[in-house]
């Protein structure tokens, strides 16, 4: 399992640093309104690597030198605080100090004592709980090996509870992987990928939920805070072909200090966030808050909807859209859309979309952001004139 998705990333990230060294800025939108259907591509004679080295020269240094497109409406004057740091993990109302009907990790063996490996005596516990719930107290401790959920799991974390990783040398591992299961739902979950006690010198890999080729999966209130790679991954199965994960629902992801991204969709069906914060992301490129990102012609981009995202002090930037290696033989339509995302602080710009080249190939549908307040305009770059219509409606651009 781990190879097949580490390889894949692996080809997707070198056609990916190939590509993006030769993007160009087409189009910088600010107040207004505006649907974009095509624009030009085009040749940087610069070696930037990332998304956030090229920001960072277009805008100085962080000071936007973009011109709004539409001067219809003013923008309005704010400033916004980057969000704070989360604090120790708290219930929310679904998991709130009602343990009927549960059963205890502890009762498994697990100690949560802040320094034993619980990783063998938890798993047990998730595979000993399966048609339960099963309630996480205390501080564990596991190795990299990680924890598998299984078909119909029901974990909640209770007040304080957390999981971290103990000290290790990986830049490949997964905290908690939901793959090719049914009906599960994490309460409150807290994982902590121990960035500052791994003594990996590279890598990207390292996520707090891998979730791939998953039906009806529930997170509520889940924080992932210092993985090597993303907070949350999302891809198809790697097992069963053409299985997309499906009907996903997070509520209120915090992220904070992972190195690669808050959130990366590379393919999912009917993917919802609402009201997560993002923040602090830097380490390694993209450094993006969420990054959708496809590895291939067979990733699905299908009634994705971000709902009221705040990215804050993203070192790549707050949401990025690449779809450079999503044109090939099977037509794809794209239904993307973000609802009041706020991005006030990213040194990295707020939102840009780029890289899709159809070369003879369908790729259509829509990306649409809705009343967003974002620092540093909409950018644009090397987007095929046939691919998906790029829609924002009311954006106010921050004066700071």
């Amino acid at each position: 399992m781990l190879p097949n998705i580490t390889q894949a990333d692996n080809r997707a990230d070198t056609s990916r640093i190939a590509t993006r060294r030769k993007l160009l800025t087409s189009l910088i939108a600010g107040s207004g309104a505006f649907v974009l259907a095509a624009c030009g591509g085009g040749s940087d004679g610069g070696a930037a690597d990332s998304v956030a080295d090229r920001w960072r020269r277009r805008n100085n240094g962080g000071a936007s030198t973009a011109t709004p497109a539409s001067s219809a409406s003013a923008a309005t004057p704010a400033s916004a605080a980057t969000p704070a740091s989360p604090a120790a993990p708290a219930s929310s109302t679904s998991a709130a100090a009602d343990t009927s009907g549960t059963i205890a990790a502890s009762s498994f063996g697990v100690k949560a004592d802040g320094k034993t490996n619980d990783r063998a005596a938890l798993q047990a516990a998730i595979d000993g709980s399966v048609g339960q719930i099963l309630l996480i107290s205390g501080q564990v401790r596991i190795d990299t090996t990680g924890l598998t959920l299984r078909t119909n799991s029901h974990i909640r974390f209770a007040s304080g509870a957390s999981i971290k990783l103990l000290a290790h040398n990986a830049d490949i591992y997964q905290m908690m992987r939901i793959v090719d299961v049914n009906n599960v739902i994490v309460e409150n979950a807290y994982l902590d990928g121990s960035k500052e006690l791994n003594s990996a010198s590279g890598g990207e890999h390292g996520m707090g939920f891998t979730i791939m080729g998953a039906t009806n999966v529930h997170l509520v209130a889940p924080t992932t805070i210092n993985t090597w790679g993303d907070g949350i991954y999302i891809n198809d199965s790697q097992t069963k072909k053409n299985t997309p994960t499906y009907n996903l629902t997070v509520d209120n992801h915090k992220a904070d200090g992972c190195r690669r991204q808050g959130v990366s969709i590379i393919s999912g069906d009917t993917i919802t966030f609402n009201s997560p914060v993002w923040q602090n992301i830097n380490g390694t490129a993209p450094a993006c808050g969420l990054d959708f990102e496809p590895n291939d012609n067979s990733a699905v981009f299908k009634s994705i909807t971000i709902n009221s995202p705040t990215t804050a002090n993203c070192k790549g930037g707050g949401i990025n859209v690449w779809f450079g290696s999503l044109p090939g033989p099977i037509s794809k339509t794209v239904t993307i859309a973000i609802n009041n995302h706020v991005d006030t602080t990213s040194p990295g710009g707020s939102f840009a979309v780029q890289g899709l080249s159809l070369d003879g190939y369908i790729v259509n549908g829509q990306i649409s952001s809705t009343n967003p307040k974002w620092k540093y305009p909409l950018i644009v770059e090397q987007w095929d004139n046939a691919g998906p219509r790029i829609n924002v409606q009311n954006p106010t651009i921050v004066k700071s």
